[in-house]
């Protein structure tokens, strides 16, 4: 049977793992972009449980959504059709070569779900994220309105993406939080002291995206880094001095993995599976086979001693962005 988990309290199950999908169109290296491989990918994805499809407008932007729904036309009822509104191309947070702000402004949201439900070709959103808070904008506005696309059928579950317990808070109290989405991985831990355990005490599913350390965990990049053209080579813990200190937390990895029978992505992936019932992560590929590795890492069960190995790895060298 395979492994599923719920998205909070109310919402659909889904694959233990699910399917991240930024990768297959925006940010990530140009050369491993191709739509008739990623569409393939998809398929073979729903068809190995993994239902939890993962994209946003801003990747493209917008042509992330168009190329799921190519999938979705025909098989929107085996998936959980996630996407994500509230960042706009323009000025904050570089990333690659596309620099992107936060708009949370109600009317904003509106018309961001209303272009997605257009796109994807879907009459509601599974699950629709505020994909991060506008600091000119007061939350309550923000999941208000989002609040209010939920009442009116547009969206079936709300999420929010990298936010504090205090947001969560202010937001749940508002309208039902039913995922959170955030960078975690075994080199990305900050939040497991807090924003973890938050949700599981208050039924909410978390959702972490670049499970696998955007690839080194997958025992990719660890040795020689990106290639130049791919992002990542401009990232701080890609930098040559800094991949060279990163790299004990790979040989670690590597360890417990022969230990268990499994490969390294496996054990990234079962680590972050472990800290709670309620975490479902999206490690993104256009790969058949890293696809079905990654739905695996559901049935592998790191001993306690294992565990406490990761959970005692260094803190990486280098900042996220």
């Amino acid at each position: 049977m395979r492994a599923r988990r719920q998205l909070g309290t109310e919402g659909p199950h889904v694959g233990a793992v699910g399917l991240g999908c930024m990768g297959m169109s925006w940010v990530y290296s140009s050369q491993r972009q191709d739509e008739k491989t990623s569409t393939r990918a998809l398929h073979d994805a729903i068809d190995l449980g993994v239902t939890l499809l993962d994209t946003a407008d801003i990747y493209g932007p917008f042509s992330n959504e168009s190329l799921l729904a190519r999938v979705v036309t025909d098989r929107r009822d085996e998936i959980t059709l996630a996407t994500k509104g509230g960042l706009v191309g323009r000025v904050r947070e570089t990333i690659g070569d596309v620099t992107v702000t936060a708009d949370g402004r109600p009317e904003h949201l509106r018309a961001a779900c209303d272009a997605s439900l257009r796109r994807l070709g879907v009459d509601h959103i599974d699950l629709y994220y505020l994909h991060r808070v506008d600091p000119a904008v007061p939350l309550a506005e923000s999941w208000g309105a989002l609040a209010d696309l939920e009442r009116a059928g547009k969206i079936g579950h709300l999420g929010i993406c990298e936010v504090t317990v205090q947001q969560l808070s202010e937001a749940h109290a508002i309208a039902p939080v039913t995922a959170v989405q955030s960078e975690m991985s075994l080199w990305t831990r900050d939040p497991v002291a807090e924003v973890v355990p938050w949700c599981l005490d208050n039924g909410v599913a978390f959702v972490p995206f670049s499970p696998l350390g955007r690839g080194v965990f997958a025992d990719r990049f660890a040795d020689e880094g990106p290639p130049a053209e791919d992002f990542r080579a401009r990232m701080p813990r890609f930098t040559p001095e800094a991949l060279a200190q990163n790299r004990r937390l790979v040989d670690v990895v590597r360890e417990v993995a022969l230990q268990h029978d499994a490969t390294p992505g496996q054990v990234a992936l079962a680590w972050t599976l472990a800290q709670g019932p309620h975490v479902i992560p999206i490690p993104g590929s256009t790969s058949t086979a890293h696809i079905a590795e990654n739905a695996r890492a559901a049935t592998i069960r790191l001993d306690r001693a294992a565990l406490q190995e990761l959970d005692d790895l260094p803190s990486a060298v280098g900042t996220r962005y």
